[in-house]
């Protein structure tokens, strides 16, 4: 099945079901898909071929959701870019993948003319606010492009054609761009709304950038189920956000740690403040079990599902909520159609409580990166079989003798002190369990003796705190070695895009001050 037939199925089946609310713009399915329709006519009569790769330059509005489906009916390739992206990084991914056209809003044009360095050959805007250009400069109105009949665009492509191009927030060199099928992400979407008991009853709020793997799939999720999406720009504002999950009796929150931190802090919150909540995910990075249990005591009558993933593969593992208990610790196990594995240097799998390489086998495994051999060769390898290629993560993972998942570390992240090696995220774990830290990311800092310090840099949720009450709490809980040497306090970590904590960008910021 391709994608957008995700969207042309619920319209059949639940045509006159809310299908989208963003903002004060309501979509039933007919609407959605009869819009999408119009646009992807429009795209084929500028010129737009099965193939072609275009970009979504939007924040999370309707827009986007009617580009990303309209791009798909065309027959071409969804490049969705995160709005936040400066004119620099947007004219490399312009030019990286060839783009054909760029669907956005007139308030980024600016930042869209400054990047067409390298000239994609259509631009269709997606707001008419924006006066300074005219047709004859190569910009054409989004309202007029959806005025235009609609009709199904015949591209005749099939499912193994790519649907998306993601490209990864680039934390270290230029981002690359994860090639997805649309028979790869029929697989990630089937695989994780059956773990996740998705029905087309669900109401889904998401606050995350349809850019983010992570926020774009529980568009794609709730289309294919025919459930309701709640399209909202930000979490900046989380009562406003606690507020529209009210009103909209929403059932499925998605978050990332960052998100959880900025809940856990507000000190009038009541539990169960919102009771049709029927679960909460987590992934991006994995959720300290302190913040996990208090979720729950928040969120009563929630499922937290604490999952991992990563954009080459959309989603690894889950664990299952009758687990968290037992191993809060964990990221569970391989999800629905999935084989998950811990490996050693050459490839051999090692026993239980040994650390190594996490290796993913699955239909929903990327194709490579986009025109980057050398990257690709790296993650896709040969697997068991002569005629697969298996994902090597770049994670460091251990498992326990019934098999459950622990992240350990990124491979490039261990930190080598005192000639022992130290897992960041260990160090993480307990100082997020101290009440008194909302956020923490842990580096390793050059050190003529030690080889490598240990330095945190700490969110507080209580002023009070000082570095020497962090090091006795570390103390008590981590080797001598694991201890960190330096405290940092700040007012907010260093972030990706994606909202993910930036351990890259927490380094550069301590040296930058040293």
């Amino acid at each position: 099945m391709r994608v957008e037939e995700f969207l042309e199925n619920s319209a059949r089946l639940h045509g006159g079901k809310t299908a989208l609310i963003a903002g004060d713009k309501r979509f039933s399915y007919a609407e959605f898909d009869a819009a999408a329709a119009r646009m992807a006519s429009s795209l084929a009569a500028g010129g737009i071929v099965r193939g072609d790769r275009v970009l979504v330059f939007m924040n999370n509005c309707w827009e986007a959701a009617v580009s990303l489906f309209a791009i798909l009916k065309a027959g071409a390739t969804a490049v969705p870019v995160n709005p936040s992206t400066k004119a620099d990084k947007l004219a490399y991914m312009i030019g990286n993948c060839e783009a054909v056209g760029i669907l956005t809003q007139g308030k980024l044009l600016p930042v869209v003319s400054e990047a067409r360095k390298i000239e994609p050959r259509h631009l269709f805007v997606a707001s008419t606010k924006f006066r300074g250009a005219g047709p004859g400069e190569g910009i054409a109105d989004f309202e007029t492009c959806l005025a235009t009949a609609g009709s199904r665009v015949d591209h005749r492509g099939i499912d193994v054609d790519l649907a998306l191009l993601i490209y990864t927030s680039g934390s270290t060199g230029r981002p690359k761009g994860v090639m997805m099928t649309h028979r790869n992400v029929e697989a990630a979407a089937t695989s994780i709304t059956s773990y996740l008991e998705n029905t087309a009853d669900d109401i889904i709020l998401n606050v995350l950038p349809l850019a983010f793997d992570y926020g774009l799939y529980q568009l794609l999720m709730a289309v294919k189920l025919g459930a309701t999406i709640v399209l909202e720009a930000s979490f900046a504002f989380p009562q406003a956000i606690f507020d529209r999950i009210r009103e909209e009796g929403v059932t499925g929150f998605p978050l990332v740690p960052t998100m959880a931190a900025m809940i856990l802090q507000m000190r009038d919150l009541e539990p169960d403040f919102l009771p049709s909540l029927r679960y909460i995910t987590n992934t991006a990075a994995a959720l300290p079990p302190a913040h996990i249990a208090r979720l729950r005591e928040l969120f009563p009558r929630a499922t937290v599902y604490s999952m991992y993933g990563l954009t080459e593969c959309k989603r690894c593992t889950y664990l299952p909520p009758a687990e968290l208990d037992r191993r809060p610790g964990s990221v569970g196990i391989a999800i629905p159609n999935t084989e998950a594995f811990v490996v050693d240097d050459d490839g051999q799998r090692v026993p239980p409580g040994v650390s190594g390489e996490l290796v993913i086998r699955g239909p929903h495994v990327m194709q490579g990166y986009w025109r980057n051999d050398e990257a690709t060769n790296k993650m896709l390898r040969p697997g068991p079989n002569p005629w697969e290629k298996v994902l090597y993560t770049g994670d460091l993972f251990r498992t326990d003798e019934e098999g459950f998942l622990y992240f350990v570390g990124r491979k490039d992240d261990i930190i080598k002190t005192r000639g022992e090696k130290v897992a960041p995220k260990e160090v993480e774990t307990v100082l997020h369990a101290h009440p008194g830290i909302a956020e923490a990311v842990v580096i390793g800092l050059p050190d003529p003796v030690l080889g490598q310090a240990i330095a945190a840099l700490v969110v507080l949720s209580d002023p009070a705190l000082t570095e020497r009450d962090i090091i006795k709490h570390c103390a008590a809980h981590l080797e001598d070695f694991m201890v960190p040497r330096l405290i940092e306090f700040r007012d907010e970590l260093p972030k990706t895009d994606t909202g993910k904590v930036s351990r890259r960008l927490a380094a550069e910021t301590l040296e930058a001050a040293e």
